[in-house]
Formats: structure tokens, sequence, C-alpha cells
């Protein structure tokens, strides 16, 4: 299995952010925590991280027809971004959107997701584990068969 993930704009600056929403781990221990678990389960991974909604876009078409599966994590552009949601529409890869912290249980414009209206599942508050349940999400429910 394939997997593409996406972050969005700030999550590079994971561990100097808003640590009481965000923790003190950084990207790169994300990222590092994310390709254990994938060697561990034997899926193949890469990583993109871009503060540029047309950058992001230009990746999920660029994952047509190359990756099984698709976890972003659009932070900001998670409530603003139709362009991202039509680009997962156009590309029809099964996609999980996650969120490092509870959205719902935030301000008020937190609580609107355009991903949502294509991502197969939401996992948010979860931390730095919510990745692996998406990947294991994914690993379930859209293995290809070989």
């Amino acid at each position: 299995m394939k997997i593409l993930v996406i972050n969005g704009p700030n999550l590079n600056l994971l561990g100097l952010r808003e640590k009481e929403i965000y923790g003190e781990d950084s990207y790169n221990d994300l990222i590092k925590m994310i390709q254990d678990y994938c060697e561990q389960e034997q899926i193949y991974v890469e990583f993109f991280q871009s503060n540029h909604e047309g950058a992001i876009v230009d990746e999920i078409q660029k994952a047509y027809g190359v990756f099984d599966g698709i976890v972003i994590n659009p932070a900001a552009y998670t409530h603003t971004s139709i362009a991202i949601l039509d680009a997962l529409k156009a590309v029809k890869i099964p996609t999980v959107e996650v969120h490092i912290s509870d959205v719902q249980n935030r301000e008020e414009f937190r609580k609107t997701s355009y991903v949502s209206l294509v991502a197969v599942k939401t996992i948010a508050g979860e931390g730095f584990a919510g990745y692996q349940s998406a990947i294991r999400f994914l690993q379930e429910n859209f293995q290809k068969n070989s």
C-alpha cells in the first residue's frame, strides 16, 4: 500500500507554536513516528508539507494513479479551501482528514471543514497518534488486493 501524508500551513512549526494545543514534539518527530509505523506495517509512505494552498492542490493532483490513500491535515485550509476539496474530489483517492487537536472543542470557525465533505473519515483530538489511526483505517479498508 502507498500512502501520501499531506500537512498544511504552520505544521512545520510543531513544537514551537501553541504547545498547550499541539504539544512539544516537532514536525520531524511526527514524520519519524509515521515512518516507523509504516515501516513496521510494510506501507510505503511519502510526505508533503506546504504553507501554500496551490502547492497542496498540485500534490493532490500528482497523487492520482500513484497512491492508494491520502492522509491530510489541511490545517487552516480545512476551513477555507474549496480548491483542496475539489482536488480531492477529482482524484478520488480514499482520504482521511486528521487534526492533532479536537477542532470541535475550539473556536467556532474551526468546526467547518470542507475536506470532511470528501474524506472517508475524520480523526481529531488524538494528537500525533491520529495519523497512525488514519493510516490503519486506510490499510484495513482500502488495501489493494495484489
